[in-house]
């Protein structure tokens, strides 16, 4: 990829439609302690939905100046504790990055997630109206430069983040391993990576690739062959014995999971850079 010898190899990437892929860190500051999160409610609608905010740890500094955001979106296991590890992550690196819940007020987490991927599978619905909100949100925080919002998205959330993508506001995507919506059009550049070992959603980085390739949007999608589904994840307890035996494959995987933050990263910086 772009002239990098670090890709896993076997590994396949889409060429940046754009002259080169820059891999700087221009415009970011990247915290030096490890960022905390606190649980904050968005105004929606008539309620309120939670989300897990983390902040770097130069944001509250006296002349600091404002800077990106990113929109985390969970996976079908809801805002976990390892979706509130990512958030903090991002936050490390120089983002104030927010994780909504989107199943808060949706009732039981089996009909939680059955509402939301209806939604999705209807063009976003409630979810999407959430992800919205909480752009919305992030975007008039002191610390947040609102010109400057990107989003990431992990299995169920890497289709709403490119459902999300498609929104004005939003001026780059992240997506792992999820599904990939029928309409792409004004969507803004994308960065994702897939799992080749995973057999419900492994081809979707070919799929995503080439949508984008005729579009003519600016991308970076990767399909690791020897990652399963969510190998950005780092699952506990049952899950973690479980989830591998899945016809999805599901687990961490090292190799895949730093190259992943390391493109994305770099992707965010490019895009997410201030202006000049």
């Amino acid at each position: 990829m772009c002239g990098r010898s670090s890709r896993p190899e076997g590994a396949t990437t889409t060429p940046v439609l754009t002259s080169t892929f820059v891999q700087a860190r221009t415009g970011v500051v990247v915290a030096s302690a490890v960022a905390t999160d606190e649980t904050i409610q968005i105004p929606l609608g008539d309620t309120t939905m939670r989300a897990s905010l983390a902040l770097p740890d130069h944001a509250s500094a006296e002349g600091s100046v404002a800077g990106p955001g990113v929109i985390v979106v969970h996976e079908l296991l809801g805002l976990t504790d390892d979706i509130r590890r990512i958030t903090r992550r991002f936050a490390d690196s120089g983002y104030a990055a927010l994780a909504p819940n989107l199943f808060d007020g949706l009732g039981p987490k089996p009909i939680c997630i059955a509402r939301t991927i209806r939604a999705y599978h209807q063009g976003g619905g409630r979810a999407l109206a959430a992800l919205e909100a909480a752009r919305s949100s992030l975007a008039l925080r002191p610390e947040v430069d609102g010109s400057r919002i990107g989003v990431a998205g992990f299995c169920m959330g890497g289709g709403f983040a490119l459902l999300l993508g498609r929104q004005s506001g939003v001026n780059a995507a992240a997506a792992f391993y999820g599904d990939v919506p029928d309409e792409l059009e004004g969507i803004c550049p994308v960065v994702g990576g897939y799992g080749g070992k995973d057999r419900i959603f492994g081809k979707g980085g070919d799929q995503l690739a080439k949508r984008l390739e005729v579009l003519g949007v600016t991308h970076d999608v990767v399909t690791y062959p020897e990652a399963g589904h969510s190998f950005m994840s780092e699952y506990e307890g049952l899950t973690a014995i479980v989830a591998p035996l899945s016809p999805l494959h599901a687990g961490h995987e090292e190799t895949a999971a730093e190259d992943s933050w390391e493109r994305m990263l770099a992707f965010f910086a490019e895009h997410l850079a201030a202006p000049g």
